[in-house]
């Protein structure tokens, strides 16, 4: 007999039933008094971790970075008003990242809706520029219908959030249940079989391709396919803006990432390219580099590109052979294809773009005591492949995505979005998602204050992240923008900022200040022996923008 069969079920059981059917294992939220009854069925799901968070920012990026590593999608529960609007944040992360996530909205009761209650929001008018999909439930007895819609919708094509509203009332209703929930199975393209031998004549007739991997819905195995598959053809390798780890960035054929603060070299070698197969990436502003690399609309180079979104192919690029599937589907249909070798002109092309990454990866040296390239690559050859490193955004991270080699997949987590605060979020959950893997966020000092909350939530659940806050009292990367185009009047991005070290120990963390390069190795081997949270602060010159 089904477990659920004939019983009567409010409609938080109900979603919690789905939830867990599903396979949803955590759930982030800011509690509300609008969706008590989720909150009770949860009390009693003893399979489902419930992380309480310390603002719905917070919680919808560790919502959106737990979804990136488990590949399923993400949920956070956060109340009407002020708390949903203060989700958008993580929101609009997985919209510009292709994360499947959702996100329930506690509502005010159906009764009181358009009337503006108290905390009333319009969950469609709010959230439906960001999100695939955003309702305001109205029955409970649909519910059942519209979670299977809400799992299929984040997950189906390029993946996404979706957001419902919850009027209060629905979550106290009963209805009666006729099975057992069963698991979502979300619609996935996949390629033609001519569009393989198509693919296949193209890349045999070019002189110098060149491979674009990024986007989301990567797995281990389809890495390793994708993988063999450009080694067997001799295709130098460049990862999209922030996606380093979708490619090993020690192998050969890895040429750089195409990402802000770009290596010239790379640039140019992607102009140089005579075909270009981008792979589960969109090509936006930043890895063409402000549509400057591959001109608009008709690249010069022929572009193929595999994107699981049918209006993806060809919305800002007209393409010469547009796949419309997602990374698995693709490498799965790649995977018989992994058995050639490349010619001795494909070799020369190979070094060429090896060549490229050599050089751009060696530490650079800056004004004063702290070398933060030095300071990150040594931790590239620290830390074991598995290690997560994340960041949010801000000048600092050029250092990060230039001289830390990411090798394994889920290594890096950092918003494509450029949303400042992500860093601190998403290590705590991928401390949570595996404890006994080191989780290291980036942060600057400005960076890490938009969410240094949730350093509280780290200590409350044991994820002792390390968090190297680069502080150099300002908004560094608006004012390396403003110098350059107003020099000599800097205003407005100055930072004073509260003892860091103290902030850090009053919410249970431990902490040190490293004011000189040779001291850091002693003081992050007592970060990663730490039984909490640990913060290293390294003073950085506000002089210094970029390596």
């Amino acid at each position: 007999m089904n477990q659920h069969s004939n019983q009567v079920r409010n409609g938080g059981q109900l979603i919690v039933d789905r939830l867990r059917a599903n396979g949803v294992d955590r759930v982030f939220t800011v509690p509300g008094e609008s969706f008590l009854p989720v909150l009770d069925a949860l009390h009693d799901a003893q399979d489902i971790q419930l992380v309480v968070c310390r603002q719905e920012g917070g919680a919808t990026m560790m919502a959106e970075a737990h979804a990136k590593l488990s590949g399923r999608p993400g949920v956070c529960f956060v109340t009407r008003g002020p708390g949903s609007a203060n989700a958008l944040a993580g929101l609009h992360v997985a919209a510009q990242d292709s994360t499947p996530l959702l996100v329930f909205v506690g509502q005010v009761p159906s009764d009181f809706q358009q009337r503006e209650a108290w905390q009333e929001v319009d969950v469609a008018a709010l959230f439906g520029p960001v999100a695939k999909w955003a309702l305001d439930a109205q029955h409970a007895e649909r519910l059942p219908e519209h979670l299977n819609r809400a799992f299929a919708t984040a997950q189906a094509g390029r993946k996404g959030p979706v957001v419902m509203g919850l009027p209060e009332n629905l979550l106290y209703e009963n209805v009666e249940t006729a099975a057992a929930p069963t698991a979502v199975n979300a619609a996935q393209s996949h390629p033609a079989a001519r569009d393989v031998e198509d693919l296949e004549r193209r890349l045999a007739a070019a002189r110098r391709p060149l491979a674009i991997f990024g986007g989301s819905g990567w797995s281990a195995e389809a890495r390793d396919t994708l993988t063999h598959f450009v080694e067997a053809r001799g295709i130098p390798v460049i990862t999209g803006f922030r996606r380093q780890d979708r490619f090993d960035n020690t192998h050969p054929l890895y040429a750089g990432d195409a990402g802000l603060g770009m290596n010239p070299a790379l640039a140019e070698l992607i102009q140089g390219a005579d075909l270009i197969l981008a792979v589960g990436t969109r090509l936006g502003d930043i890895t063409t580099r402000h549509y400057q690399l591959l001109s608009v609309p008709r690249p010069r180079q022929q572009v193929i590109h595999v994107h699981p979104q049918p209006e993806e192919l060809g919305h800002v690029y007209q393409t010469d052979l547009a796949i419309c599937a997602g990374v698995e589907a693709f490498a799965a249909a790649l995977s018989p294809h992994t058995d050639r070798l490349p010619d001795d002109e494909r070799r020369a092309w190979m070094e060429r773009a090896s060549q490229v990454h050599r050089g751009w990866v060696r530490p650079t040296e800056s004004p004063g005591p702290v070398q933060l390239a030095r300071i990150v690559r040594w931790l590239g050859q620290r830390l074991p492949p598995e290690a997560v490193i994340s960041n949010g955004a801000g000048n600092y991270t050029l250092w990060v995505h230039r001289f830390y080699p990411f090798r394994a997949l889920g290594s890096a987590l950092a918003p494509t979005s450029g949303s400042m605060g992500y860093g601190l979020p998403a290590a705590i959950a991928a401390k949570l998602d595996n404890p006994s893997r080191p989780a290291v966020c980036f942060a600057g000092d400005g960076c890490f204050l938009m969410t240094c909350q949730e350093l509280a939530t780290a200590a409350q659940y044991g994820a002792n992240v390390i968090v190297i806050a680069v502080n150099n009292g300002s908004y560094g990367s608006i004012r390396m923008h403003q110098e350059r185009q107003y020099p000599g009047r800097r205003y407005g991005t100055d930072l004073v900022n509260p003892d860091l070290i103290s902030l850090a120990r009053a919410f249970g963390a431990e902490a040190e200040r490293v004011t000189k390069t040779g001291d850091f190795e002693a003081v992050f081997e007592r970060a990663l022996s730490a039984q909490c949270p640990f913060l290293i602060e390294l003073p950085l010159d506000p002089g210094i923008l970029k390596p």
